[in-house]
């Protein structure tokens, strides 16, 4: 049975703020673009966002991507909600990608698929309710508080360094795993009022409000907790790079220049899926410049030399090089009453 296609200029796959912001600057400089999203993410769990300039912190972050989705739409982006299962090429090289029933073909790719961060093994606080993983978004919350990092690794020795920067008490929570951190590591922990804690976690004590209160340990020990960070490490989704030929780095990462272009002309990686901090900020700054690149590869003018030389100078009715339907939409947008 034939496949269902429909043919885009642009596909961003992943709808977190990296993915959003791609689309934003591809559609708004004038090209046909899809932003294709199986919900979920790192940024949809996020129940306050912090460190974004213009926002408060009273927003959630599924309220801050589904704002971001009706601004895609308000300017002509074809919003979709699909997961992409497998990616290649089209017989004359352009790019298909294998949604559920619909294959998605464009000219060029950008791909926000994000990680997941590896979770410890249960029992577990509540996530953004005493479990964390990003540092520099949320140790502002624990200033002058109890805070534990779980973790057996070199991650999780100097985030607990890092977090003394924050407040007095700090727990380093091996839970049983053998540390694999070096002997200079092993040395700054000693020489740090870090509490290193090698009992596995047995219980939680959460507050009247859902907050963790406690953890409980083998032993019977119960310490009190404002909260902390689990420091396991990250999955990265390549699936798609991978698909596509595009090179990735030795923790999993796709190897991209400033501009998010990977290793196979036309195809962009952006956010987290990348090396580099998993910010909001900072994915919101890598989208918009992956969409000005885009925009530079696929614009129509100035022409190519070469078409030129090939067919002549460009003609008043060849311009403006914008889709009727996006120019359209692009007046109506900015006409003002």
């Amino acid at each position: 049975m034939a496949v269902d296609q429909q043919a885009y200029e642009v596909v961003v796959v992943g709808g977190g703020p990296a993915g959003l912001s791609t689309a934003l600057y591809s559609v708004r400089l004038g090209h046909e673009t899809a932003l294709v999203d199986r919900g979920g993410g790192r940024a949809a769990m996020m129940k306050d966002v912090h460190n974004l300039v213009g926002t408060t912190e009273e927003t959630s972050g599924m309220e801050l991507l589904q704002i971001g989705k009706e601004q895609l739409e308000e300017y002509g982006c074809t919003v979709l909600s699909d997961r992409i299962g497998s990616a290649g090429r089209t017989d004359d090289d352009r790019f298909r990608l294998c949604g559920t029933d619909v294959d998605y073909v464009a000219d060029a790719v950008a791909l926000a698929t994000g990680m997941n961060d590896v979770r410890p093994d249960p029992p577990l606080p509540r996530t953004g309710r005493g479990l964390h993983y990003c540092l520099h978004c949320d140790a502002h919350m624990f200033a002058d508080e109890s805070v534990y990092v779980m973790g057996y690794g070199e991650s999780a020795a100097h985030v607990a360094a890092i977090l003394l920067n924050f407040t007095d008490e700090v727990d380093l929570l091996t839970r049983g795993d053998e540390p694999a951190w070096s002997d200079d590591t092993d040395e700054m922990l000693d020489t740090h009022p870090i509490d290193v804690i090698h009992e596995d976690v047995t219980g939680v004590q959460n507050g009247s409000d859902g907050w963790l209160k406690a953890l409980e340990f083998e032993g019977g020990a119960v310490r009190e907790y404002k909260g902390g960070f689990a420091l396991y490490g990250a999955d990265y989704n390549s699936g798609l790079a991978t698909d596509l030929g595009c090179e990735l780095n030795d923790d999993g990462t796709v190897e991209v220049d400033d501009h998010g272009r990977t290793s196979v002309d036309g195809v962009y990686a952006i956010g987290d899926l990348t090396p580099g901090h998993n910010q909001v900020p900072i994915a919101l700054g890598d989208g918009a410049k992956a969409g000005i690149s885009i925009h530079w590869t696929l614009r129509d003018f100035p022409r190519d030399p070469d078409l030129v030389e090939e067919q002549g100078p460009v003609r008043s009715d060849e311009v403006p090089g914008m889709p009727d339907e996006l120019l359209e939409q692009a007046t109506e947008f900015h006409t003002y009453d």
